[in-house]
């Protein structure tokens, strides 16, 4: 007998593929394949844009009109503004180099002062971005409590949620526009600190919510209604029998629009959209003003906003007082004209308040790449809403439309539409786009 072991016939198993060194990455590279792709290939992500005129922008040698930016009043153009910024820095230079804490040049507090009497809040503090503010703000608001957070809020509103989660509290989600369901999680809450974030005017849809019911809900709570309004303010306001459109007048957000007051409501906007500066505020009670002075990092450590933005805001007013109900008009006018060419064409966009943000979702999101490149080669730049930065059924592109563009530019995008909607690439409408659509004009 051998005493030789047999020899097996059995392949060894093969060794583990090394584990990567980044496992983070590969899995939001993965999360994020499509965008990716697409980032990598399209002209209008990740744009080098080498020259404007007006609402006209140059890539490489391609001329397209700017459907992409959100400089809604046209500011960025406004020769009043540009030449009356000189003198701002002959006077303090290109930046002060303080933190607000230690040094707060008086032109953020005549800024705080304007903007009070325009919002007609109780008072108001300026930081450098929104961003800044959810993320130092909502944790200290909602300290140990509950944050009630709206299911569609903005990713910034989100990810200041999760900074106040990570600090001990708790966040809720409530359904998109749906202050029922809101009001059902807070009547099962037992934590009395109750939060609720939630935003303006949606950047996607382009729709307000509807803030008196939500503030009421909220007040019936003992809640605190946390806005953010990126998007309205600077373009919606207050409403009356003298206003020049729909929008409503001075453009003093959606708190105003709706006839609400600021009781137990805070509202967040900037200035970096409507009046093109790089600035943002929070409108709240003094006593939340002066916790912010002491406990939030944006003021007591952030660089400030560069001289050139702050003296935008400061001549953004000047123009919003003199022209800005008329640039607001002239807003709602062009807007008009492509919602009225999609319910020609009968497209679906889930716009229905008239605002000028408009979504168009397509028919196959796969076609992103296609649809792009069509509107690319057709003149009209837009914004690219791919998967996952939207649902896949969400899949589409979006319009902003200025005061600075033209009818001309308009013309250019409208037979561009017309274009995409007899190819079969956007999404049919829905009865109840019309219904909405007449309610709203």
């Amino acid at each position: 007998m051998s005493l030789r072991a047999p020899i097996s016939r059995t392949r060894a198993p093969a060794p583990p593929p090394p584990r990567s060194r980044r496992p983070w990455v590969e899995h939001w590279l993965d999360t994020c394949s499509e965008l990716q792709a697409l980032k990598a290939s399209h002209p209008m992500m990740d744009a080098v844009i080498d020259e404007v005129d007006g609402r006209m922008i140059r890539i490489g040698d391609r001329w397209l009109a700017d459907f992409a930016s959100c400089n809604y009043l046209g500011f960025d153009l406004d020769r009043e503004i540009i030449d009356a910024i000189p003198a701002y820095l002959d006077e303090w230079g290109t930046h002060p180099s303080w933190s607000r804490l230690l040094g707060s040049p008086v032109l953020y507090e005549e800024i705080e002062t304007r903007l009070t009497e325009l919002l007609g809040s109780e008072d108001s503090l300026v930081l450098p971005t929104i961003t800044h503010i959810h993320m130092s703000v909502i944790p200290l608001l909602a300290a140990s409590g509950t944050i009630f957070l709206d299911s569609r809020a903005h990713k910034t509103i989100y990810d200041g949620c999760q900074v106040a989660r990570a600090r001990g509290a708790a966040v809720k989600r409530f359904r998109f526009e749906d202050p029922d369901h809101l009001d059902q999680l807070l009547r099962a809450e037992r934590d009395p600190t109750r939060l609720v974030c939630m935003d303006g005017v949606n950047s996607m849809t382009g729709n307000a919510p509807d803030i008196r019911a939500f503030a009421a809900v909220a007040r019936e709570h003992g809640a605190l209604l946390y806005v953010d309004d990126a998007h309205g303010f600077g373009v919606i306001g207050e409403r009356g029998q003298d206003e020049s459109c729909v929008y409503g007048a001075r453009g003093n957000s959606v708190v105003r629009h709706a006839g609400e007051t600021y009781d137990d409501v805070v509202l967040i906007g900037g200035f970096s959209k409507a009046y093109s500066s790089l600035l943002a505020f929070i409108a709240c009670p003094t006593e939340v003003k002066d916790l912010l002075k002491v406990a939030a990092p944006p003021y007591l450590y952030s660089g400030p906003s560069p001289v050139a933005s702050l003296a935008g805001v400061l001549e953004g007013f000047n123009v919003n007082e003199s022209r800005g109900d008329h640039l607001r008009s002239v807003l709602h006018a062009r807007t008009a004209r492509v919602l009225d060419c999609l319910h020609r064409l009968g497209v679906h966009t889930p716009n229905r308040s008239g605002f000028p943000i408009i979504e168009i979702p397509l028919r196959d999101h796969q076609r992103i790449d296609a649809v792009g490149r069509l509107l690319f080669d057709r003149g009209v730049y837009v914004t690219l809403a791919a998967y996952p930065l939207v649902p896949r059924d969400e899949v589409g592109f979006r319009v902003q439309l200025t005061a600075a563009n033209t009818d001309a530019e308009v013309d250019t995008l409208i037979a561009a539409l017309e274009d995409l909607a007899e190819r079969g690439e956007l999404r049919a409408a829905e009865e109840s786009d019309f219904v909405l659509t007449v309610a709203a004009s």
